[in-house]
């Protein structure tokens, strides 16, 4: 079956052609450390990994870039509120560029307890200016930014210059909320959004850059668009992000990239958000889940489970119950591979129903089903003492491309692809006393046979007799 996704520019499951034969090259808009995250956040970056680990399985060599904003209205604003005379939080008065570095650092915690693959670049939106000094000069000379009109130093996107302007979101300038940037004696139309930012009276003079237009920062959307350029050439594959980035920030991501002269990308792929019980998680509410908080409710693999259960377009509900409810499930799963250690193959193969759920628009839902399915299937195996063999080495290849093996324990010891040959040499061992004992019970030496088996109890291994014969697990 031919890979499809949904497409947000067209609202439509396009088949999904690399730009690059072979490749896949992938943006997905990352932090902007302002603060820790929430996992909404955790859930974004866990779709975009499910995504890239299948693009991998399916033979694509994939690029992925999460960016990190580490310049912004907000961590300016957040940092000088811990200079404040009757400021009293958990960490030391910081500069904006430390308050960054350490969310950043945060953000970086929770991805990789949930086994969130570092992606192949995560460039900071502070290293490059020169891409998007250049990018801003190209914008200007093709007509489409100007310096603001008051001098402020500010330099807008001109968004009636671009007839495309809204098709994203599949809306007209004239519905648009105006861009909430600055002033608007300095632009022609208050939808007019900043690329870049004039130094204002207060802002720290550590966060400025000289330019043609000068001194100050740059704006949030210009961020973006140049890091992907930089990384991923003129024109990509898929974009991604949030849903709630379609707008303002992507739709102008792509007028300012498309007006530049570029292609940029060719899926917009979006996931959907978090709720509460039904209500959208907000700070003013007092509903928000952290990954630390859920981390401390529930083991790695089940909170990963849990985020990535849904399909990435849906919304993901949050109840009190959701956690318990993944732990039975991904115990269950995990049980089973522990019982079968011995079949574990990291060059084993995916179900042919998996991978047509997978292929159709990531439909994980439709995967988990047939995962369970053939767990299901092998447990049934092995308590009529039959070989579940073919089932452990699909459910194992299953849940490796789901991203959940690294975070299992079996009796202890994760399961990786080192721990899978270690689990292979030991298979070989207890084979052989296997054998040893089967040839004791064939030669009616009961005593032998009965020794033989003690001696794997005593090391935590429990033998099973069925009519195709003896199988092992850890106890």
């Amino acid at each position: 079956m031919t890979l499809r996704f949904y497409d947000s520019a067209t609202a439509s499951v396009r088949d999904f052609v690399p730009v690059y034969p072979g490749e896949a090259r992938i943006y997905y808009c990352g932090a902007t450390v302002q603060g820790a995250p929430h996992i909404g956040h955790v859930r974004s970056g866990l779709v975009f990994d499910q995504l890239a680990r299948w693009l991998t399985y399916r033979g694509f060599k994939v690029t992925t870039v999460r960016n990190v904003t580490d310049i912004d209205d907000k961590i300016l604003v957040n940092s000088a509120a811990s200079f404040d005379s009757d400021y009293s939080g958990d960490y030391p008065r910081e500069q904006w560029w430390a308050l960054a570095y350490r969310f950043e650092g945060i953000f970086g915690v929770a991805y990789e307890a949930l086994n969130i693959a570092r992606p192949t670049y995560e460039p900071r939106a502070t290293g490059h200016i020169p891409e998007m000094f250049a990018l801003i000069q190209r914008l200007i000379d093709r007509g489409h930014a100007y310096p603001a009109l008051d001098g402020s130093g500010d330099v807008y996107f001109d968004v009636r210059s671009w007839a495309q302007y809204g098709s994203l979101t599949r809306q007209r300038v004239e519905d648009m909320q105006d861009a909430p940037d600055a002033d608007p004696r300095g632009k022609r139309d208050p939808r007019d959004f900043a690329l870049w930012k004039g130094h204002k009276e207060g802002d720290p003079e550590t966060a400025r850059w000289e330019s043609a237009w000068g001194a100050g920062r740059p704006g949030w959307h210009l961020e973006c668009s140049a890091m992907a350029g930089k990384y991923l050439g003129e024109t990509f594959d898929i974009h991604g992000g949030g849903l709630d980035l379609r707008f303002p920030h992507h739709e102008n991501e792509m007028a300012q990239s498309q007006a530049a002269g570029f292609g940029f990308a060719n899926f917009w792929m979006h996931n959907g958000l978090v709720n509460y019980e039904g209500e959208k998680m907000s700070k003013s509410i007092g509903n928000i889940i952290t990954p630390e908080q859920m981390l401390e409710m529930a083991r790695p693999l089940v909170v990963r489970y849990y985020l990535g259960q849904a399909h990435y377009r849906s919304v993901l509900d949050y109840r009190p119950t959701s956690l318990e409810e993944a732990r039975v499930a991904v115990e269950r799963l995990e049980a089973f591979l522990a019982q079968t250690l011995a079949f574990h193959r990291a060059d084993a193969r995916v179900p042919q129903a998996f991978a047509e759920a997978m292929d159709d628009d990531l439909n994980i839902p439709r995967a988990l089903a047939v995962l369970h399915e053939l767990t299901r299937a092998g447990n049934a195996a092995l308590a009529a003492g039959e070989s579940a063999q073919q089932e452990a080495e699909q459910v194992y290849a299953m849940a490796r491309v789901l991203g959940l093996v690294e975070l299992m324990s079996f009796a202890g010891t994760p399961a990786s692809d080192g721990g899978a040959a270690e689990h292979a040499a030991l298979d070989s061992l207890i084979q052989t006393m296997l054998t040893q004992r089967a040839e004791a019970r064939e030669a009616k030496d009961w005593a032998r046979a009965d020794q033989i088996r003690d001696a794997l109890a005593a090391a935590g291994v429990t033998v099973k007799d069925g009519l195709s014969g003896s199988t092992w697990s850890l106890s």
